[in-house]
């Protein structure tokens, strides 16, 4: 697997959760997790802060994970393959 086809497979993951979140099937709470785990991502401030080596980066990658991985487990499976199906054919 190349750079590129993971380059790639993240670009179609943004989409897929961008098209989750306008979707109105989406619960309100799940599009609560999600916009969480991207103001946490692009936020300055942090559970331990990212100036401490390693452990400052490693935070960002449970936390993030974390919050969309229940999202994406409370979101409904139809909700969620009919974003993917979307995010696909826009490519």
């Amino acid at each position: 697997m190349s750079w590129r086809d993971i380059a790639a497979g993240v670009r179609r993951e943004i989409r897929v959760y961008r098209l989750v979140l306008a979707d109105k099937r989406t619960p309100w709470f799940c599009r609560i997790l999600l916009g969480a785990a991207v103001a946490y991502l692009l936020s300055p401030v942090d559970f331990i802060p990212d100036f401490i080596p390693i452990l400052g980066h490693l935070d960002d990658l449970v936390v993030v994970p974390l919050l969309v991985m229940v999202a994406l487990i409370l979101i409904p499976s139809d909700v969620i393959d009919d974003c993917r199906r979307k995010a696909t054919a826009e490519i």
